[in-house]
């Protein structure tokens, strides 16, 4: 294909933040932006060129999208399938339908790895709650009930650790749901690889993150992780041999689980950049966003070679307010704030992140950045 190029247009599906990281990296080439989003003033809606408010289900938000854009993309895997669907036989969706469609469903997204070739956690479909014990006693506890579509932070799953928690997970699947039940993972670390490849089948993996959640949500990101050199090489192969097998175009999270014996399980797919990328803003030769954009345009991807260690720390609405008082007294904060218009507890509302040439203290300043979001009496002690 010929390469999309300033300044010509990139349309968006999708107004939040990492539509919104992506628009400001294609801004910083020379394209133009446009996104369709349910709400208006949206995060990237305020920055785009040309903001289309409408549902992803709307055939006229779809049709304006269209209209006055070179080529578009997604920026969250729970846009209308039939509006990509559309958007790829009509006009230029490079990532194409399919990828959503695995993603959008774990069933489907489990046993396309499975034919892949990479190890998921054992599992089985399930859907009625006079089946759950019978399952359970294939799966054995602990396990993992997940909604097979719609879910995200810890929403739409129960962990089951005990009888004691067979009530939480028959009211998931109260109604019929179709859920997934699968063994949960004695894992060592939670690790992710973002992975790019364009239309010419050119692949490239970013350093592998380090991930710490809390309350199901991505709390921090440390890169490079900290495990073996035979893990992250491991992780990387495994990211390029997902993205050759699902035909990737644009960016691709790849979630794992490494055991203590240095297996690899593949927890979950994310089709488009990811929170735990984050740190490639500041932290890489390219970050994940202009990599997207390259790999979606048909030009030759850069080399997303780590620049220094990294941390990314998520700020939450509880956080949101307090990191202004506390960023301006650090020299090594990079602040990223969203602007959305409503601030909710656990609600993702920014990040920081630290660059440092020594891994270990990169952890340590964010922890202490951390601590004062909580207490800023003692913030001049800690400077």
């Amino acid at each position: 294909m010929k390469p999309i190029v300033p300044p010509q247009t990139i349309g968006i599906l999708g107004g939040g933040q990492l539509g919104r990281m992506m628009a400001i990296a294609a801004k910083e080439m020379g394209f133009k932006v446009a996104t369709v989003d349910p709400t208006k003033g949206s995060p990237c809606g305020l920055i785009a060129d040309y903001e289309i408010v409408g549902d992803y289900a709307s055939e006229e938000a779809r049709n304006q999208l269209a209209e006055v854009s070179d080529v578009i993309t997604y920026e969250f895997e729970n846009v209308d399938l039939d509006t990509a669907r559309w958007l790829e036989n009509n006009h230029h969706l490079p990532q194409g339908s399919h990828l959503l469609k695995v993603t959008q469903d774990r069933a489907e997204e489990k046993a396309t790895l499975e034919a892949i070739g990479v190890h998921v956690a054992p599992y089985e479909l399930i859907s009625k709650c006079e089946d759950l014990e019978d399952t359970l006693d294939k799966i054995g506890y602990p396990a993992v009930l997940k909604t097979t579509r719609g879910g995200y932070d810890g929403k739409g799953q129960v962990v089951i650790e005990s009888p004691d928690d067979l009530k939480a997970a028959k009211e998931l699947l109260s109604g019929n749901t179709q859920c997934v039940l699968e063994k949960k993972i004695n894992f060592s670390k939670e690790i992710s690889v973002i992975v790019s490849r364009n239309v010419n089948g050119d692949t490239e993996t970013f350093p592998v993150a380090e991930n710490i959640h809390k309350n199901h949500i991505l709390y921090q990101s440390i890169v490079p992780a900290r495990v073996s050199e035979a893990s992250l090489e491991r992780a990387e192969s495994l990211a390029r041999q997902i993205a050759h097998g699902l035909e990737l175009v644009g960016t691709l999270a790849v979630e794992m689980f490494l055991t203590n014996e240095e297996g690899i399980y593949i927890n979950e797919l994310a089709p488009r950049p990811h929170n735990s990328g984050h740190y490639s803003i500041e932290g890489c030769m390219f970050s994940q966003f202009e990599q997207h954009i390259r790999a979606i345009c048909g030009w030759k991807l850069g080399k997303p070679t780590l620049l220094k260690p990294s941390v990314m720390v998520n700020l939450l609405g509880q956080d949101a307010e307090t990191i202004l008082d506390v960023a301006p007294l650090f020299d090594d904060v990079h602040l990223h704030l969203y602007e959305k218009k409503e601030i909710k507890t656990n609600r993702k509302m920014g990040h920081f992140t630290i660059i440092n040439d020594s891994l270990e203290d990169a952890v340590h300043k964010a922890e202490t950045i951390v601590e004062n979001l909580q207490q800023k009496d003692n913030l001049e002690e800690v400077k």
